[in-house]
């Protein structure tokens, strides 16, 4: 996708912080993303790399406190988001952007229907009637692939597989045909011949309304099936972000290098007397983040100037961004 396509969410500069007892600890920083109209960016990086704060910051679900979005800028369609009161915030959301949340059984209402839990969001940001909404609900239900969808809105979560409750999230985040979806982990609790179907879904179902998807995930197998783009994120920090196929073929920051090593390839079998290549060390504190470059600690390319200052992101050509002192300022 060129950069010719319109750009429908900018994120400029965000930083987000968390006062905990044991200090300020900085989950987000400097971070700048951006999604096109219907495209599907993809958000990767290890567990506590601030991929779902990211979003929950683009949100605007922070919870204040102990958590503050202390700078940037959230765009979505020439309006700044962050700039918008709570009550604005809440026609926002559902409307031009849902959330597709990791856990369903932890997101969906226990003792709720879930047919009702989707009708309510239909009613909440539509403003339609109870029938209308039931109506659209069950509709929804059965796009999503749920079987007889008019008996399984009277289900509760837990009387659903874990696939299913993930088609009752998709079904309610697309009720209101929103402009972005951000899809936090949608299939990770699943098993892998679910995992494809809900990926799938995903895909036709972004296709029918024109959304974009911010996927977040820590697959990489996830992210070359179902993403044009991708962003690697380390330390709270976006490291390296290109369209997919030129970042797989040629990773240039030594994290994205290390989780592309880490990845067991079918045709390559790995020999009985080695392991997989793992990237050495720890992800640093970040209540204590060393001076210079995070990942200079765990990276075998590490030379004077990343321990003196940390790099920008650099184009490297062809789009391709990437926040590395080996390819200069």
């Amino acid at each position: 996708m060129g950069q010719e396509e319109k750009i429908l969410l900018e994120v400029k500069n965000l930083s987000t912080r968390f006062q905990t007892d044991e200090g300020l600890v900085k989950a987000v920083e400097n971070v700048d993303l951006h999604v096109f109209s219907g495209e599907t960016l993809g958000l990767v990086g290890e567990s506590g790399c601030g991929k779902s704060v990211t979003a929950l910051s683009i949100m605007r679900l922070i919870p204040e406190p102990p958590g503050r979005i202390v700078s940037g800028e959230v765009w979505l369609e020439g309006q700044n988001l962050l700039d918008l009161t709570e009550a604005q915030m809440r026609h926002v959301r559902g409307n031009a952007i849902s959330m597709i949340f990791q856990e369903p059984m932890t997101s969906l209402n226990p003792v709720h229907r879930v047919g009702v839990q989707v009708a309510e969001a239909i009613r909440l940001h539509q403003g339609v009637g109870r029938k209308d909404a039931r109506a659209r609900a069950v509709e929804m239900l059965d796009k999503v692939g749920i079987p007889d969808p008019e008996h399984r809105y009277g289900d509760y979560p837990f009387q659903l597989s874990g696939g299913m409750r993930q088609r009752v999230m998709i079904a309610m985040a697309l009720s209101c045909h929103p402009k972005l979806v951000i899809a936090d982990e949608p299939s990770t609790a699943l098993d892998v011949t679910i995992q494809a179907q809900i990926l799938t879904l995903m895909r036709r179902l972004k296709e029918d309304i024109g959304a974009s998807i911010l996927l977040i995930t820590h697959d990489l197998g996830v992210i070359a099936e179902a993403a044009e783009r991708v962003a690697v994120m380390y330390a709270g920090r976006v490291v390296e972000s290109a369209q997919v196929i030129p970042l797989f073929n040629d990773p240039k920051h030594p994290y994205t290098q290390g989780l592309m090593l880490s990845v067991p390839k079918m045709d390559q079998p790995v020999p009985a007397d080695k392991l997989l290549k793992s990237i050495p060390g720890v992800v640093p504190n970040l209540l204590d983040l060393p001076q210079g470059c995070p990942f200079q600690d765990r990276c075998e390319r590490a030379f004077e100037p990343c321990s003196q200052s940390e790099p920008s992101l650099i184009d490297t050509g062809g789009n391709h961004w990437v926040r590395c002192w080996r390819y200069g300022e």
